[in-house]
Protein backbone atom coordinates (compact mmCIF):
# COMPACT_ATOMS: atom_id res chain seq x y z
CA UNK A 1 0.00 0.00 0.00
CA UNK A 2 1.11 3.26 -1.08
CA UNK A 3 2.11 5.65 1.71
CA UNK A 4 -0.27 8.50 2.53
CA UNK A 5 2.58 10.99 2.34
CA UNK A 6 3.14 10.65 -1.73
CA UNK A 7 -0.40 11.64 -2.39
CA UNK A 8 -0.15 14.61 0.60
CA UNK A 9 2.72 16.56 -1.10
CA UNK A 10 1.96 20.42 -1.01
CA UNK A 11 3.72 23.56 -1.42
CA UNK A 12 6.85 24.19 -3.23
CA UNK A 13 7.54 20.31 -2.92
CA UNK A 14 3.90 19.79 -5.24
CA UNK A 15 5.46 22.56 -7.83
CA UNK A 16 8.63 21.25 -7.53
CA UNK A 17 7.24 17.83 -8.60
CA UNK A 18 4.96 19.20 -11.20
CA UNK A 19 7.88 21.03 -13.41
CA UNK A 20 9.97 17.56 -12.93
CA UNK A 21 6.83 15.84 -14.61
CA UNK A 22 6.76 18.75 -17.08
CA UNK A 23 10.27 18.86 -18.10
CA UNK A 24 10.01 14.79 -18.49
CA UNK A 25 7.16 15.59 -20.69
CA UNK A 26 8.87 18.03 -23.01
CA UNK A 27 12.00 16.06 -23.44
CA UNK A 28 10.04 12.89 -24.38
CA UNK A 29 8.35 15.18 -27.06
CA UNK A 30 11.39 16.74 -28.42
CA UNK A 31 12.99 13.18 -28.81
CA UNK A 32 9.95 11.04 -29.75
CA UNK A 33 8.02 13.72 -32.01
CA UNK A 34 9.63 15.34 -34.87
CA UNK A 35 6.41 17.70 -35.46
CA UNK A 36 7.11 19.02 -31.95
CA UNK A 37 10.51 19.22 -32.62
CA UNK A 38 10.11 21.61 -35.86
CA UNK A 39 7.04 23.34 -34.35
CA UNK A 40 9.48 23.87 -31.28
CA UNK A 41 11.91 25.37 -33.81
CA UNK A 42 9.70 27.64 -35.60
CA UNK A 43 8.20 28.88 -32.51
CA UNK A 44 12.10 29.45 -30.99
CA UNK A 45 12.43 32.31 -34.89
CA UNK A 46 9.22 33.15 -34.47
CA UNK A 47 8.30 34.52 -30.82
CA UNK A 48 11.43 37.27 -30.91
CA UNK A 49 10.52 38.12 -34.23
CA UNK A 50 7.09 38.55 -32.55
CA UNK A 51 8.53 41.03 -30.24
CA UNK A 52 9.58 42.85 -33.04
CA UNK A 53 6.73 42.46 -35.12
CA UNK A 54 4.10 43.59 -32.97
CA UNK A 55 3.49 47.22 -32.84
CA UNK A 56 0.95 46.39 -29.47
CA UNK A 57 1.32 44.52 -26.47
CA UNK A 58 -2.40 43.32 -28.16
CA UNK A 59 -0.72 42.76 -31.14
CA UNK A 60 2.46 40.56 -29.63
CA UNK A 61 0.42 38.71 -27.02
CA UNK A 62 -1.69 36.99 -30.34
CA UNK A 63 1.71 36.43 -32.42
CA UNK A 64 3.01 34.73 -29.34
CA UNK A 65 0.12 33.46 -28.32
CA UNK A 66 -0.45 31.65 -31.65
CA UNK A 67 2.96 30.32 -31.21
CA UNK A 68 2.71 28.80 -27.87
CA UNK A 69 -0.85 27.66 -29.02
CA UNK A 70 0.75 25.65 -31.67
CA UNK A 71 3.06 23.75 -29.16
CA UNK A 72 0.34 22.98 -26.60
CA UNK A 73 -1.88 21.16 -29.35
CA UNK A 74 1.01 19.50 -30.57
CA UNK A 75 1.66 18.14 -27.48
CA UNK A 76 -1.81 17.19 -26.71
CA UNK A 77 -2.07 15.69 -30.43
CA UNK A 78 1.06 13.52 -29.43
CA UNK A 79 -0.85 12.66 -26.12
CA UNK A 80 -3.45 10.83 -27.91
CA UNK A 81 -1.39 8.67 -30.31
CA UNK A 82 0.63 7.52 -27.84
CA UNK A 83 -2.62 6.42 -25.74
CA UNK A 84 -3.95 4.82 -28.96
CA UNK A 85 -0.79 3.26 -29.87
CA UNK A 86 -0.64 1.74 -26.03
CA UNK A 87 -4.19 0.81 -26.03
CA UNK A 88 -3.17 -1.23 -29.51
CA UNK A 89 -1.33 -0.80 -32.61
CA UNK A 90 -3.91 -2.49 -34.64
CA UNK A 91 -5.66 -0.73 -37.36
CA UNK A 92 -9.34 0.34 -35.00
CA UNK A 93 -11.76 2.91 -36.46
CA UNK A 94 -12.44 4.73 -33.03
CA UNK A 95 -8.57 4.59 -32.50
CA UNK A 96 -8.09 6.45 -36.33
CA UNK A 97 -10.99 8.87 -35.80
CA UNK A 98 -8.93 9.59 -32.66
CA UNK A 99 -5.72 9.79 -34.56
CA UNK A 100 -7.67 11.90 -37.31
CA UNK A 101 -9.49 14.43 -35.13
CA UNK A 102 -6.32 15.00 -33.21
CA UNK A 103 -4.40 15.82 -36.26
CA UNK A 104 -7.29 18.01 -37.37
CA UNK A 105 -6.70 19.94 -34.29
CA UNK A 106 -3.10 20.78 -35.04
CA UNK A 107 -4.23 21.41 -38.79
CA UNK A 108 -5.87 24.19 -37.29
CA UNK A 109 -3.55 25.82 -34.69
CA UNK A 110 -1.03 25.83 -37.72
CA UNK A 111 -3.99 27.36 -40.13
CA UNK A 112 -4.39 29.97 -37.11
CA UNK A 113 -1.23 30.74 -36.22
CA UNK A 114 -0.38 31.41 -40.19
CA UNK A 115 -3.79 33.69 -40.47
CA UNK A 116 -2.74 36.17 -37.32
CA UNK A 117 1.14 36.40 -38.47
CA UNK A 118 -0.48 36.93 -42.28
CA UNK A 119 -3.07 39.74 -41.24
CA UNK A 120 -0.11 41.32 -38.78
CA UNK A 121 2.47 41.52 -41.96
CA UNK A 122 0.22 42.26 -44.20
CA UNK A 123 -1.08 45.58 -41.53
CA UNK A 124 2.74 46.06 -41.75
CA UNK A 125 3.44 45.82 -45.48
CA UNK A 126 0.68 47.55 -46.61
CA UNK A 127 -0.42 49.96 -43.84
Amino acid sequence: MESRANHDIRGVRRILRAFAHSFAGYRAAWINEEAFRQEALAAAVMIPAACLLGSTAVERALLIGCCLMMLIVELLNSCIETVVDRVGIEHHELSGRAKDMGSAAVLLSLTTTALVWAFIIWERVAG
